[in-house]
C-alpha cells in the first residue's frame, strides 16, 4: 500500500478557505437535494411523475411548451465564462509586485518628471503585464476552440392543441422544458433528467456521471409500473436517465422532469462557476511576495534615516531611499515569471497539451499527488474479451468459436461485448469460422432473461454430409444461463450438471468476477425437430460449454508511465466511480500497489481529521461520486501536499476545481474542460510526466531569479547601509542604483532559458518563503564583505575618500557590485561547480557576458558624466578581478557548507 507522509505544509491556510468549504457544502446540499427528489419520483409510479409536472402521456401543447420556457428559461447548465479581454488584461498586472513598481514610479514622477527611472520602471510594468495577458488570452481561445458548436436536438412529443393528438417532432434540446415527453432510440444524447414512462432493451452510458467504462441497463418499463425500491444515488436508479448521460441500445420514452440547472447535472455544473480556490503557486507567489516588500518597508526607512542624519541632505536621502526600494524590487519577477510561464506554454503545446492557465504549468511541477479516474487513463476505455474458459477454468478455442457464433449472427444492435468477441475471433489465426452454419432463428435479449440466443443450421454433419441439424445458442449471465443447463461439456465429453459441478463452475465464474472481469456464460443445444420459429420456450436443456471474461485493458504504457511519475516523486491514487473489483485489477495489472480499496460509501460517514489519515494511505478509491472525489482533494491538500486532479466527466469537475491544478482532456465533457487548467489533446500519463518536468524547469527557473536578485539585492543594501553610516558621502547615487538594477534585471531576462540540473528534476519542488529568506540572509551579506573591501581599497589605495573624490569611489564600487551579482547568477543557478560540472545555458551565457561589458563600458562611455561615472585607472582592474575571485571562492564553499547544513539550494 503506498503511504503518503504528511508534508510539512508549505503554505498557510488560504484567506479563501472558509469561502471554499462554503462552496463545497453549497454544492453537497444542492446536489443531494436534487438526488433525493429524484430518487422519490424513481420510487413512486410513472403516473405520479406525470402528475408532479402536470403533463400526460401525449405530451405538451405548443402554447404549454412556450409558456414553460419563458417560466424555466432555456435548458441550459450555469458555466464558466472567460473575462472579457479587458478584465483579463486588468488581471494580468493584478501583482504585489507591480504594485510596488508603479507607487515609486508615481513618487519618482512626482519628485521630478523627468527622471528617467519613471521610464526604466514605466517598461518593466508595461511588458511584464503585456506578456501574461496576452498567454491567457490566447490560450484560453485555444482551449474555446476545442468546443464543438453544433445545435443538438431531440424528439419530443407535443399537441396542437388540448383535442389533438400528439406529433413527434426534433427540437433544440435547449428548448425542452419540465413537462414534455421525449422518446429516446440508441445514439441519444439525454437531454434533461427523465422518468421512464416506457422503455425496453435499454442500454444507458453514464461515465460522464459515474465513471462506470460499461453501459447500465435500464428496466424494462411500462406506464403504468409501481415504481422501484427507493435508492440514495439516482444514478443507479434504473427507471431514470439524467442529463449527460447517452443511449447506447433500445428504446424508450421518458417525461422530463427537470431541466438546466435543477438537474442532476446541473446542481454540480452551477456550484462550480465563481472565483477558483487559491492553489499551491497563488499562495506561494503571495508568501514570497509579501515576505520581500515587508523587508523593504524594514530597510528602505532605516537606509533614508542614516543618510538624512549622516549627510543632511533629506530630499537627496529621500530620492536614495527610493532607490534603494527599486533595488530590493526584485522587479522583473513578473516578467521574468510570465517568461517562464510562457515558454512553459508553448514547449508544452508542442506536445498536444493546451495550457489554460498559466500558473498551473509550475503547480504541475510542485505536484507530489496525482489523482485520476481509471477509464481512458489507465485503460484504452474500451472492452476486449480477455479469456474464453472451459468449465474447469481452462482456455478453451471452443467457448471462443460459440461465442463468435452467438455474436456474429445476431440481427439486433451488438453491444460492446458481442464486438468485442467478434474482434477477439479476427485476430485469433487459430479459429476458423467457415460457411458450416447458416442462421435460422433468434430469440433477442431482454432484461428479465439476461440473455439472447440464436439458432443456426449446422449444414453439414460429419459422416452424413448431406444431413443438417439445427443448433441453438446462448450467451447470456451467468446465473440466468447456469439455471438452463442440465449437461455441460467437460473435455470434449458431455456429463451431468449436478449440484456439486454447478457449485464448482459457478465459483469459476465468480473467482473472475473477483479478479474485475465481467463474465458472460456459453451454453448450447442440438435440436433433434428443426422447425422455422423459435421461443423462449426452446431456452431449456442447455449444456454448458463455458465463459467469456470482459475487461477494460490497461494502456501497453500505463506502467511505463506510472513508474516514470514515481520516479519523480510523484504519487499516484485512482478515484473512480467503477466497480471496486474492476478498479482493483486494473490499477494491480498497470503495477500499483492496490492494498485496501476504499469505497465512496465509507467516506461519508469521516469528519475532516479521519479523511486526511484515510486519504495518506489509500491509492485506490472506488464507487466515489462528485462530492467524495472533492473532499478526497481537499483532505490531500490539507496534510500540504500539492494536489493534481486528471478527469474528463462532470462527475470530476469539482475536484478539478478544487485541485492545485486540474487536468482534462479534448474529448470531455464541456463543465470538465472548463474547471481544469490544462487540457490535454491526448489522454495519456507519459504527456503528463513531460509536462511536470517543464513546470519543475520553470518552477526551479523562477526560483532561481528570485534567489539570485534577493540575496544580491539584500547584500547591497547591507553594503549601502555599513557605507552610508561611515562614509561622508553617498556611496553610490540614485542613478546609479538604478542603472545597475536595469542592466542587471536585463540579464537575468535569459534566466528561464536556462537549463535545471537533472537532479533538481527528480522530485516535486514547493515555493518555501523561509528558505528564501534563509537563503538571502546568509548568502546576501557575502556579497557584502567583498563590496567592503573595495570600499576599504578604493579609500585607501585609490585616495577617494572625499566629496571631490566620491565619483570615483562610486564608479569603483558600480563595477564591482554589478560584476558580483553577475558572477553570482552562474554561482546560484546550480548546486555543482559552476562552469566546470554545470554549465549556463548559451543565453544566459551570452546575457551575463553583455552585463559585464556594459558594467566596464559605461564609466568609459559618452553617457558617463551624465550618470557621473568619472573613467578608472587600470591599476583598479587587478584589484577588481582579486575581489572578484575571491567572490567566487567564498560563495563556493558557502553554498558547500549551506547544502550540507540544509540538505537544499534552489
Amino acid at each position: 500500500m503506498t503511504m503518503l507522509t504528511p508534508r510539512t505544509p508549505t503554505k498557510l491556510a488560504p484567506p479563501g478557505r472558509s469561502r471554499r468549504e462554503r462552496k463545497a457544502a453549497e454544492l453537497e446540499s444542492r446536489t443531494r437535494l436534487v438526488g433525493e427528489r429524484l430518487a422519490g419520483l424513481s420510487a413512486r409510479p410513472g403516473t405520479h411523475a406525470l402528475q408532479s409536472v402536470d403533463t400526460s402521456r401525449n405530451g405538451l401543447t405548443h402554447a404549454e411548451a412556450a409558456l414553460r420556457l419563458e417560466r424555466h428559461g432555456h435548458n441550459l447548465v450555469a458555466q464558466e465564462r472567460a473575462p472579457l479581454w479587458f478584465v483579463q488584461l486588468g488581471k494580468a498586472y493584478w501583482n504585489p509586485f507591480i504594485g510596488v513598481l508603479v507607487f515609486l514610479a508615481a513618487v519618482m514622477y512626482w519628485q521630478d518628471p523627468a527622471d528617467p527611472g519613471v521610464i526604466i520602471l514605466s517598461v518593466m510594468v508595461g511588458i511584464s503585464g503585456l506578456l501574461r495577458f496576452w498567454q491567457e488570452y490566447r490560450s484560453g481561445r485555444a482551449a474555446d476552440a476545442l468546443k464543438k458548436l453544433v445545435t443538438t436536438t431531440c424528439a419530443v412529443q407535443r399537441r396542437a392543441g388540448s383535442g389533438s393528438g400528439p406529433t413527434t417532432f426534433e427540437v433544440p434540446m435547449d428548448q425542452v422544458v419540465p413537462g414534455d415527453v421525449v422518446k429516446l432510440a440508441a445514439g441519444d444524447l439525454i437531454p434533461a433528467d427523465l422518468r421512464l414512462i416506457t422503455s425496453k432493451d435499454l442500454m444507458v452510458g453514464q461515465a460522464a456521471l459515474s465513471g462506470e467504462s460499461l453501459p447500465v441497463a435500464k428496466a424494462d418499463t411500462r406506464t403504468e409500473d409501481l415504481g422501484q425500491q427507493e435508492t440514495t444515488d439516482p444514478v443507479e436508479a434504473d427507471n431514470l436517465c439524467l442529463m449527460g448521460t447517452s443511449v447506447t441500445s433500445g428504446t424508450a420514452t421518458g417525461v422530463v422532469v427537470a431541466t438546466g440547472a435543477d438537474t442532476y447535472f446541473g446542481s454540480m455544473a452551477g456550484s462550480l462557476v465563481g472565483e477558483r480556490p487559491q492553489t499551491n503557486f497563488d499562495n506561494g507567489v503571495r508568501k514570497v511576495s509579501f515576505l520581500l516588500i515587508r523587508f523593504m518597508l524594514v530597510m528602505v526607512p532605516v537606509v533614508f534615516m542614516i543618510n538624512g542624519f549622516t549627510k543632511g541632505d533629506w530630499n537627496e536621502a529621500f530620492l536614495f531611499g527610493i532607490a534603494v526600494a527599486v533595488g530590493l524590487t526584485p522587479e522583473m519577477l513578473p516578467m521574468v515569471v510570465s517568461a517562464n510561464l510562457a515558454r512553459g506554454a508553448v514547449a508544452m503545446s508542442k506536445r498536444k497539451v493546451v495550457v489554460k492557465r498559466l500558473n498551473a504549468i509550475q503547480n504541475l511541477g510542485a505536484m507530489d499527488v496525482l489523482c485520476t479516474d481509471k477509464t481512458g487513463t489507465l485503460t484504452e476505455d474500451r472492452i476486449v474479451l480477455d479469456r474464453y474458459l472451459d468449465v474447469h477454468g481452462n482456455e478453451d478455442n471452443e467457448v471462443l468459436e460459440y461465442g463468435y457464433l452467438n455474436s456474429h449472427f445476431q440481427t439486433g444492435l451488438k453491444n460492446l461485448m458481442d464486438q468485442a468477441v467478434i474482434d477477439r475471433v479476427n485476430e485469433a489465426e487459430e479459429v476458423v469460422v467457415d460457411a458450416r452454419f447458416s442462421m435460422v432463428d433468434e430469440i433477442p435479449f431482454d432484461f428479465a432473461r439476461r440473455r439472447m440466443s440464436v439458432v443456426l443450421n449446422r449444414n453439414s454433419i460429419v459422416g452424413d454430409p448431406g444431413r443438417s441439424e439445427h443448433i441453438m445458442i446462448t450467451k447470456g449471465a451467468v446465473e440466468e444461463v447456469l439455471d438452463l443447463c442440465t449437461h455441460m461439456t467437460d473435455r470434449g465429453e458431455k456429463t451431468e450438471l449436478t449440484e456439486q459441478v454447478r457449485w464448482h463452475v459457478t465459483r469459476i465464474a465468480e473467482d473472475n468476477n473477483r479478479k474485475g472481469l465481467r463474465v458472460l456464460a456459453v451454453a448450447t443445444r442440438s435440436i433433434g425437430t428443426p422447425r422455422d420459429t423459435y421461443t423462449v420456450a426452446d431456452e431449456d436443456g442447455l449444456t454448458l460449454i463455458g465463459f467469456l471474461a470482459f475487461l477494460d485493458p490497461p494502456k501497453a504504457d500505463a506502467a511505463r508511465a506510472l513508474q516514470g511519475l514515481a520516479d519523480k516523486g510523484i504519487a499516484v491514487k485512482v478515484v473512480t466511480g467503477d466497480n471496486d473489483l474492476v478498479a482493483a485489477r486494473v490499477c494491480a495489472d498497470v503495477g500499483i500497489d492496490v492494498g485496501q480499496v476504499v469505497l465512496g460509501s465509507e467516506i461519508d460517514g469521516l469528519d475532516e481529521t479521519a479523511l486526511r489519515a484515510l486519504a495518506a494511505r489509500t491509492t485506490v478509491f472506488a464507487k466515489v461520486n462528485p462530492v467524495q472525489k472533492a473532499r478526497i482533494v481537499r483532505a490531500l491538500q490539507a496534510d500540504g501536499h500539492t494536489v493534481g486532479f486528471l478527469g474528463d466527466g462532470i462527475n470530476d469537475a469539482a475536484a478539478l476545481r478544487d485541485a492545485d491544478v486540474g487536468i482534462s482532456v479534448d474529448t470531455a465533457v464541456d463543465i470538465a474542460k472548463e474547471s481544469a487548467d490544462i487540457i490535454l489533446l491526448e489522454k495519456d500519463l507519459t504527456v503528463l510526466e513531460q509536462g511536470v518536468v517543464q513546470g519543475r524547469t520553470t518552477f526551479g527557473n523562477t526560483i532561481k531569479y528570485i534567489k539570485m536578485t534577493a540575496s544580491s539585492n539584500f547584500g547591497n543594501v547591507f553594503s549601502v547601509l555599513v557605507a552610508s553610516a561611515f562614509i561622508p558621502f553617498q556611496p553610490m547615487l540614485p542613478i546609479m542604483l538604478l542603472m545597475q538594477n536595469l542592466v542587471y534585471d536585463v540579464a537575468q531576462l535569459a534566466t528561464p532559458w536556462d537549463r535545471m540540473d537533472k537532479e533538481y528534476l527528480r522530485k516535486p519542488r514547493n515555493w518555501d518563503a523561509k528558505g528564501i529568506f534563509r537563503f538571502m540572509v546568509t548568502i546576501g551579506p557575502v556579497s557584502s564583505i567583498f563590496d567592503i573591501s573595495m570600499f576599504l581599497i578604493m579609500w585607501n589605495v585609490f585616495a577617494a575618500n572625499t566629496e571631490a573624490t566620491q565619483s570615483l569611489f562610486q564608479s569603483g564600487w558600480f563595477i564591482e557590485g554589478l560584476l558580483s551579482q553577475t558572477l553570482i547568477v552562474h554561482m546560484i543557478r546550480t548546486r555543482k561547480i559552476p562552469f566546470i560540472q554545470s554549465r549556463a545555458s548559451w543565453p544566459v551565457m551570452v546575457m551575463t557576458i553583455l552585463a559585464v561589458l556594459t558594467g566596464l563600458y559605461l564609466p568609459f562611455s559618452p553617457l558617463a558624466d551624465s550618470l557621473g561615472f568619472v573613467a578608472l585607472p587600470a591599476s583598479y582592474f587587478p584589484w577588481l578581478i582579486g575581489v572578484l575571485l575571491a567572490y567566487c571562492t567564498l560563495t563556493q564553499l558557502v553554498k558547500t557548507w549551506y547544502i550540507r547544513k540544509f540538505n537544499t539550494w534552489l
